[in-house]
């Protein structure tokens, strides 16, 4: 079965000139993009994205920074793409992520940590509908190199 997840590319990723690097990442490891848009998604959005955070106190300075500037949204599609996509991303604080990761190879920040990535399957969801909401706006394909990154006979069976 596969899987849909959510990444966010943050105002730091996207100033940073690391979209396609990034982007590159997910696509290398054999995740599909199914969804993609770069916008400056307006606050209410944002607030109700991190509202599971809201009583923190990080919360304010958290809002304001992802509405600082272009965020992209990526909707992924693959085998185990929630944890496999925890895993290529790395720990939340980038000087203690692994290296390989995106946050190990490419971050130095806590708070600026160039990506957020939907937890679990409920998130997941919950996170896809808000971001890409419209109809259409998640496509539906198979790539020709399929049978390439998977044994379709037995892993997607």
């Amino acid at each position: 079965m596969l899987e849909r997840t959510l990444v966010l590319l943050k105002p730091d990723a996207v100033q940073r000139g690391l979209i396609g690097n990034i982007l590159s990442r997910f696509e290398q490891k054999g995740l599909r993009i199914v969804g993609l848009k770069l916008r400056r998604f307006d606050l209410k959005l944002i607030e109700e994205h991190y509202s599971v955070h809201k009583e923190r106190p990080f919360y304010p300075k958290l809002v304001k920074f992802m509405t600082s500037g272009p965020v992209v949204a990526v909707a992924l599609e693959g085998k185990d793409a929630i944890e496999v996509l925890r895993k290529l991303i790395g720990k939340t604080n980038s000087r203690q992520a692994e290296p390989g990761t995106i946050r190990g190879d490419l971050g130095m920040s806590f708070s600026n940590n160039l990506v957020h990535g939907s937890d679990g399957p409920e998130s997941a969801a919950k996170e896809l509908k808000l971001f890409f909401a419209g109809a259409g706006e998640l496509v539906d394909w198979t790539p020709a190199t399929l049978e390439w990154v998977y044994s379709v006979e037995e892993e997607l069976a």
